[in-house]
């Protein structure tokens, strides 16, 4: 099997685990994000190895606990039924952004954001991936009513900035290390920690939002 049929397969696998087991019920959510949190700890761990951990470990740390808080964000607490639509929401604005971003980028991109740290990251694929995640808000409001318009707006037009921040946290640990990969747990994609990233910002600043902007959730 070629290394580009085992990233597909591969990556097709982990979204249906992550979107199976985030939505399936309050249960299987938690034990997902402490199984994530343990192996993306992990993979930290040895990025790590001889340096100093526990600026690194609260990056992993703080999202993976923050995420269990996000359903529960309102007064009704801990009343509430269990929501992850809130998490679902922005795994698709994510995915959207890093799936165009790289398209786009690969094909037009000649302007590097940040070469010496992660040098295929490029201002064309930012700002297509970020005009595609924008786009992106209309097919979601057909499926979610979770957030208001406004409310989606703004998350896609800071999900790419929160997202590339983290790409770039973890590529600067991983430069540090000397290697390219956190890990080989998925193939043809690295690490969990390479393939949740993403999230690591994305998920406190989701936090941040629904709270100061009072959005029901």
């Amino acid at each position: 099997m070629s290394e580009f049929s085992k990233r597909i397969i591969s990556g097709i696998l982990y979204v249906i685990v992550l979107w199976g087991a985030t939505s399936y019920s309050q249960i299987s959510y938690c034990i997902l994000f402490i199984i994530l949190c343990s192996i993306c700890l992990f993979e930290m761990w040895i990025l790590r190895k001889g340096k100093s951990k526990i600026i690194p470990f609260i990056y992993v740390l703080t999202p993976f606990f923050i995420v269990q808080l996000i359903g529960f964000t309102d007064q009704y607490y801990p009343s509430k039924e269990f929501d992850p639509s809130p998490i679902l929401i922005l795994f698709l604005l994510t995915w959207v952004f890093d799936s165009f971003a790289y398209i786009i980028g690969s094909k037009f991109g000649k302007n590097r954001i940040m070469s010496k740290i992660s040098p295929k990251k490029s201002w064309e694929g930012f700002i297509g991936g970020m005009v595609f995640t924008v786009l992106s808000v209309y097919l979601i409001t057909k499926f979610f009513d979770t957030f208001s318009i406004n409310f989606l707006i703004l998350l896609a037009l800071i999900v790419p900035f929160t997202a590339t921040a983290g790409d770039f946290i973890e590529s600067h640990y991983k430069r540090e290390a000397g290697v390219k990969d956190s890990g080989n747990l998925i193939p043809g994609h690295g690490g969990f920690l390479d393939r949740m990233d993403a999230l690591m910002i994305s998920i406190p600043v989701l936090y941040l939002l629904i709270n100061l902007l009072n959005e029901n959730t």
